[in-house]
């Protein structure tokens, strides 16, 4: 039920009253309470009845006749009916003695009595629940025609656009707030001015004419853009619609204005004819083109004039006169490619040759189609570039280059040369080293077959001897390799990272069996890389490692694997000594050491060898490190994915 309006003070209670009654909707409530709350009021005043009054008094049946109103007011038509049957029955059995009896002189008058009553009541019943009916439908149209009137004015008051009512005259009648806001004006100030008073003293003129005209019948109403002086001093763009309201005798009433601010529609028009005047200007500069072609008429037309900017004779091209300007060796792959374009099976990008009066020029032309609903192309919209000079200088470059070809390769030859001469110095150092180990190795296995009976310790040094000969030849045969790079191949095989980083440490383990540490190694760690090489990298590394953390009471190292961006690494991890990040620059240099001769041992080529093994591979090689805490070394295998 919608609020009640006020009321004055003095008349709240009969009011307030009033407007329950003439509000109240039953069908608000349930039947069931309805029904039971005209059964009490019809309980209530029975009861009152027989207390109040002797039984066989008069007006037996109107006595019941209140109870019926108020069920029905309170219940609707059901309840009331339900109320007058309650009545009834009250009435002829129980309000006069002995009960269960009818107090009436014969069936007859009981008949005629209850009859005439019954009809009574029902159209009691009725006209009070009609009239309930009648208010309340009053109410709510009377409701819904302020809520109209309502919205009507916020449409006015709240509207985006600026709307005002005035007298044929120009004074206001209404001006909304955003009418005001565009102007700048409040309302008060606005009803003390007429529209002339903030009309741009050039829009002025045609605004009036156009006024006269509609007060004349010539046209209902008129628009047009127009300027407006703020009240800060500024133009405001305002798009005007006036339409005119004329009195049932046909005079004119008043007037309908409805303003939109269009500023801002302005400056973007002014920075489009802006950027269109730069456009051109950066064609010219560009020595760019415009154009467009007529698919179906074949007829190609430079945008804005820009024809000028690349000296063609003219603005317009047919197909025929444009295929004539080709280059006669252009010809043919400048029309198969426009053919696939218009099909859509490929792009249109051509570098091509133009003839004009026997001169022959460059251009560079590109183009995008527009196509109907059947994927048939319309109309090409393309820019053209002249390019002649960027070729001219592309020659130059290539005689510069055939020129500098045969420098190069007798420079080749030379460094050949010298690296043939490096080689085979390598082959003789690799050869002199490997000679003492070759001894070693076979005094080694001589002493094994004289002495058979070496056992324990004395056959595991033996072993070890042999062991360590051959892994220096290995090596040996690494590096050599290493320094070969540039001829021949990696051999990429899978490589056991796990296992070759766990026998190195158990190695390094029994060749000092005095220190104490502690390893962990990720198992499985496999890559695809040259193993000869991949050994001396980890031999490297993990000595570093060993070697590094022999002043570690708790010396640990920490062999294990990751992925980054869809590129596997590699780490070996351990807390020894450290090193300065302010001198890592020298890190990887030949015969470099951050730490002093006589702290560790060592000659500076170990990390050398294993950048250069890394690069060999394609991969990176980082180091990182904390003073006194420890370093991590850090290397890919293959080269980073692209993207």
């Amino acid at each position: 039920m919608p609020d009640l309006p006020s009321s004055p003070p003095n008349a709240r209670p009969l009011w307030w009253l009033q407007q329950r009654l003439t509000r109240w909707q039953p069908e608000q409530h349930p039947l069931w309470l309805r029904l039971l709350v005209a059964f009490a009021i019809t309980a209530i005043l029975s009861w009152m009845r027989v207390a109040f009054a002797p039984a066989e008094s008069g007006g037996r049946f109107i006595t019941l006749s209140l109870a019926v109103a108020l069920s029905t007011l309170y219940g609707g038509f059901q309840a009331g009916l339900l109320s007058t049957l309650l009545g009834m029955a009250v009435i002829n059995f129980f309000l006069i003695k002995p009960h269960f009896g009818l107090p009436f002189d014969s069936l007859f008058q009981a008949f005629w009595l209850n009859l005439w009553h019954l009809l009574t009541q029902i159209v009691v019943v009725g006209t009070i629940a009609l009239l309930q009916l009648r208010h309340r439908q009053l109410a709510e149209t009377t409701e819904q025609l302020q809520r109209s009137k309502q919205q009507l004015e916020d449409t006015f008051e709240q509207s985006a656009t600026g709307m005002a009512h005035s007298h044929i005259g120009g004074d206001w009648i209404r001006v909304n707030q955003t009418y005001c806001d565009i102007v700048g004006y409040t309302k008060a100030q606005m009803r003390n001015m007429h529209f002339r008073d903030f009309t741009h003293p050039d829009d002025l003129g045609l605004d009036m004419q156009q006024l006269a005209r509609t007060l004349n019948g010539e046209i209902g109403h008129y628009s047009f853009a127009k300027r407006y002086i703020h009240r800060e001093g500024h133009v405001v763009w305002v798009h005007l619609t006036i339409s005119l309201v004329r009195k049932p005798s046909g005079e004119p009433d008043y007037l309908i204005a409805v303003v939109q601010d269009i500023s801002a529609a302005k400056r973007t028009e002014q920075a489009l004819r802006t950027s269109e005047h730069l456009l051109r200007q950066a064609h010219e500069l560009a020595g760019l083109a415009s154009w467009q072609a007529d698919i179906t008429a074949t007829r190609f037309t430079a945008l804005a004039g820009s024809h000028k900017v690349l000296g063609l004779p003219t603005a317009e091209f047919t197909g025929e006169q444009l295929l004539a300007l080709t280059h006669p060796d252009d010809r043919e792959r400048a029309l198969r490619l426009w053919t696939l374009a218009l099909q859509g099976k490929a792009d249109y990008r051509l570098e091509y040759r133009l003839l004009f009066s026997g001169e022959e020029r460059w251009f560079t032309m590109r183009a995008e189609f527009e196509r109907d609903p059947n994927g048939r192309a319309v109309r090409a919209l393309g820019v053209t570039r002249d390019v002649t000079e960027r070729k001219r200088s592309e020659m130059e470059i290539q005689q510069l280059n055939a020129s500098l070809e045969q420098r190069i390769q007798t420079r080749t030859e030379a460094l050949k040369a010298a690296y043939d001469e490096l080689e085979s110095y390598s082959y003789a150092v690799a050869h002199d080293l490997r000679s003492p180990l070759r001894i070693i190795n076979g005094f080694a296995q001589a002493l094994q077959e004289d002495m058979p009976g070496l056992a324990g310790e004395q056959l595991s040094h033996l072993q070890r001897i042999m062991t360590a000969s051959k892994k220096m030849g290995e090596l040996i045969d690494g590096l050599l390799t290493l320094s070969q790079f540039s001829r021949g191949e990696l051999q990429r095989k899978p490589v056991n990272l796990s296992a070759i980083a766990t026998r190195l440490l158990g190695e390094f383990a029994e060749a000092e069996p005095q220190r104490h540490v502690r390893w962990d190694i990720e198992r499985g760690l496999q890559a695809m890389a040259d193993p000869t090489l991949v050994e001396a990298l980890m031999q490297n590394l993990l000595h570093n490692a060993w070697k590094y953390t022999a002043r570690t009471p708790t010396a640990f190292i920490r062999v294990r694997a990751g992925e980054t961006d869809g590129q596997r690494w590699f780490s070996v991890i351990d807390n020894g000594a450290g090193f300065d990040m302010a001198r890592a620059a020298k890190l990887f240099q030949p015969f470099q050491r951050l730490h002093m001769p006589n702290d560790f041992s060592g000659i500076g080529i170990g990390l050398a060898t294993s950048l250069r093994i890394v690069q060999r591979h394609g991969g990176e090689l980082k180091a990182s490190a904390v003073p006194g805490e420890g370093a991590t070394f850090r290397f890919t295998l293959s080269a980073r994915p692209a993207g």
